[in-house]
């Protein structure tokens, strides 16, 4: 059971609806040195929003009456308010390989009415004034569900003169206006932008963040007021200056929002302007670096990325390829998931393979080397579709260590951090059914990309292979260029 514990504290993260189902010993075998015995009721209780137990006896009718309401209870509390995961452990008696005659039954749902997700018009108003321009709002956007009204609130705001909209690929918001290249727009800042363009409120809805830019520059900052939109149930408070908690779910809360400020859509403000132009100087810049870059992991992902088709659904790999991923221009992807809930590196092949079998459609995983080999027993999950496509970072492994300067200097950078993986990638392939490409060069990757993004009777696994000094070295390079200037 506690092998899905990184499963769990995930979906608890990611706000997931998930059932969680154990088979467990009968009570009073547990801590009597029996086999298969652990404290299993309650080991997860941190990470879900509740546990149940339900005994071995369950004939009688007041048991079954029980079990009934515990189990409708359970489904209520994964799918209600802030969703996340339940945990239903049933304890089993020997011998289970006894068959029993069961009649079916129709179980008795319980259903809830739950409280009203919009605000009363007049409170929205008010919101709206507090927002009236000279007011610089700033929004950001971690990750979140792919919503179209979500998506079509959030264009209307950007439209806004006193308003900025940022949002991360995994937000899955697409609209004129909407900025979804945080770091690299951050990264093009003068140091007169970073004063001028400080928000007065900055609006947060979704999860975490990946990029640490706008942490860095936000967090603690004397003046800026943060409200944080979602039924979290606790204080947000991720750039130190939390004032105002929004227990609504954002897909609600925002098209209420963009109408309430509607009368300010004719104001004189350059605030949304002036992020117009620095994201167009950003994106000037990437793409004059990644021109003339040579052969490493930024190259190789701009070509990737750029080639994607609209409508295959990416998932990001933790670590180094989830942040490759919002530099690159990728807003012409229309969904992209990555497991940000705990940011960990477990199971993210899995997750693209489940995902994969749900889309129906192209599904891609861009992952790092340690990721890919953490998870590699997913290749043998039954039943991949031919969809799948994995594309492997192979740079030695740890790349996100040789970037980040608080590592990347330490001696024991190769000892403890950047562990030397080699992947046999090429015969992890023919072993699990998949076609193998290989890129090591701009023009093998040019080569490959049309057969990777292209029809296939079996998945395929692309085998990207650079240099990981070298591509730290140049990821260092794109953005101490813009610092330098």
């Amino acid at each position: 059971m506690l092998n899905y514990a990184p499963a769990v504290a995930e979906a608890f993260y990611r706000e997931v609806p998930l059932i969680v189902i154990t088979a467990d010993r009968p009570q009073e075998w547990i801590d009597q040195d029996d086999s298969q015995t652990i404290r299993q009721y309650g080991a997860l209780d941190n990470i879900v929003k509740e546990s149940y137990n339900i005994p071995v006896e369950t004939g009688d009718a007041t048991q079954m009456w029980m079990v009934n309401r515990l189990v409708s209870d359970a489904l209520l509390k994964a799918s209600s308010g802030r969703k996340g995961p339940v945990h239903i452990n049933v304890q089993l008696d020997v011998p289970l390989t006894t068959l029993t005659e069961a009649t079916p039954q129709q179980p008795r749902m319980i259903s809830t009415v739950e409280r009203p997700t919009v605000l009363p018009t007049a409170q929205a108003r008010e919101l709206g004034r507090l927002l009236a321009p000279p007011c610089k709002v700033l929004v950001v956007a971690g990750f979140h569900n792919p919503d179209s009204k979500l998506s079509r609130a959030m264009t209307r705001l950007a439209a806004i003169p006193n308003v900025a909209v940022l949002c991360e690929a995994q937000a899955n918001l697409h609209g004129p206006g909407l900025h979804s290249n945080i770091d690299r727009i951050l990264n093009e800042m003068t140091d007169a932008e970073r004063t001028d363009l400080l928000p007065d409120i900055v609006i947060t809805l979704g999860g975490s963040l990946v990029s640490r830019f706008i942490k860095a520059w936000l967090r603690g900052r004397h003046g800026v007021h943060h409200w944080h939109v979602g039924e979290r149930g606790a204080s947000v408070d991720c750039f130190k200056c939390l004032s105002l908690r929004i227990e609504l779910p954002a897909a609600s809360f925002m098209p209420q929002l963009a109408s309430a400020m509607q009368p300010f859509a004719g104001s004189a403000s350059t605030y949304g302007e002036s992020w117009r132009q620095l994201a167009g100087r950003a994106r000037k810049r990437y793409r004059e670096f990644t021109a003339r870059a040579p052969w490493c992991d930024l190259k190789a992902m701009d070509m990737l990325v750029e080639d994607i088709p609209a409508r295959a659904n990416l998932q990001a790999g933790n670590g180094t390829a989830v942040r490759y991923i919002q530099l690159c221009d990728n807003g012409h992807i229309h969904r992209t998931d990555c497991n940000r809930g705990v940011s960990g590196i477990d199971g993210c092949t899995s997750t693209a393979i489940g995902a994969s079998m749900a889309y129906g459609d192209l599904t891609v995983l861009v992952s790092g080397d340690m990721s890919a080999q953490y998870d590699m027993g997913a290749l043998a999950i039954s039943g991949i579709p031919s969809t799948f496509r994995l594309a492997v970072l192979d740079n030695g492994g740890g790349g996100i260590f040789r970037f980040i300067k608080s590592t990347a200097t330490l001696d024991e950078l190769d000892e403890c951090f950047a562990a030397d993986v080699r992947l046999p990638l090429r015969q992890l392939a023919e072993g699990f059914g998949f076609r193998y490409l290989r890129a090591d060069g701009i023009e093998s990757m040019k080569a490959a990309l049309p057969a990777f993004f292209g029809h296939s009777d079996r998945p395929v696994i692309l085998d990207i292979v650079t240099d990981g000094s070298l591509s730290a070295a140049e990821l260092n390079r794109y953005f101490d260029e813009a610092n330098s200037k």
